[in-house]
Order: structure tokens, then C-alpha cells, then sequence
């Protein structure tokens, strides 16, 4: 049984219960690839919230635009008091943080030093303009699904 003394305290406590599970993939394919995800997954640690649970790392192609440059792929769990538009605003902030720069359409993909995406977060749906979630196109990226299975526990497929 817990006792709680004072309105502050209850206020913690119910904070502290409601905090939401999200899974955010990492992606990179400039610079120094694993210090970006090393460098992400701080940040994530810092302005989000607890990182959980991290897949491996993995390299995979471009997809959706052509590049030289590689990808260095990966999945975290956090745990957050965030909202889902706070959630995307805050990890929009770090990859401005790490120098990604705006896309120029949506749509349009390029090389970037970090791509921060919302794949799922507790079990809700959003579909606003700018927040889909979960993320419309992660079933159709082997280098999403398989990093979220391995965090999730499951075997890849």
C-alpha cells in the first residue's frame, strides 16, 4: 500500500503511473553513423525519457531516394510522460540538434545524420497531417520491423 501525504505527492505519483510506452526508429547515413545513434539515443534519454530497451544496429540501403550513403538503422523503447505531439515535437528537435535539415517536400527523402520516427506509442492511433501513428510505412521497411520485433521479443521474420 502506498500513502501519499500531500497533493504534490499525489500529483508525482499519478505522473509516475502514466507514463506511456513508445517505439521510435533511428536512422542514419551521414557522418559517423554510430556515434549519430549513440548520440540520439542520449538525447532521447535526456528529452523524452527512459530508453528502455535497444535493438542492434542495422545497415541497410536508401529507401525511397538513391545514395551513396549507406543507413545504420535501429529501434528504441522509451518510457514517456510526453503526449504524441510533444513526443514529435521534441524528437523533431533533435535531429534539428544533430543537423538534419528540413525536408523540402514531404515525401521527398535524402541523406541525413539522423531520422528520429514515431512508430508506435501505447496502443492508439493518430492520423493528423503531420502525426500518423502508428507510422504508415514501418511494415513495409524490413529495416524497421526487424529492429521493433527485436525489442519487442520476438523473433525476426
Amino acid at each position: 500500500m502506498v500513502t501519499l501525504c500531500s497533493s504534490w505527492t499525489i500529483e508525482r505519483f499519478i505522473i509516475e503511473e502514466l507514463k506511456h510506452t513508445v517505439f521510435l526508429g533511428l536512422g542514419t547515413n551521414l557522418g559517423n553513423r554510430e556515434e549519430n545513434i549513440r548520440r540520439a539515443i542520449e538525447l532521447i534519454g535526456e528529452r523524452v525519457g527512459n530508453v528502455e530497451r535497444q535493438s542492434s544496429l542495422c545497415e541497410t540501403e536508401p529507401w525511397g531516394f538513391r545514395s551513396e550513403n549507406l543507413f545504420l538503422n535501429a529501434v528504441v523503447m522509451v518510457k514517456t510522460q510526453l503526449s504524441p505531439t510533444e513526443l514529435l515535437e521534441t524528437t523533431q528537435g533533435i535531429e534539428r540538434y544533430m543537423g538534419r535539415k528540413p525536408n523540402l517536400s514531404p515525401g521527398q527523402y535524402h541523406d541525413r545524420p539522423i531520422d528520429i520516427d514515431i512508430l508506435l506509442y501505447d496502443d492508439i492511433t493518430i492520423d493528423m497531417p503531420n502525426l500518423k501513428i502508428p507510422h504508415p510505412l514501418m511494415k513495409e521497411r524490413d529495416f524497421v520491423m526487424i529492429p521493433l520485433r527485436e525489442v519487442l521479443g520476438e523473433e525476426a521474420k
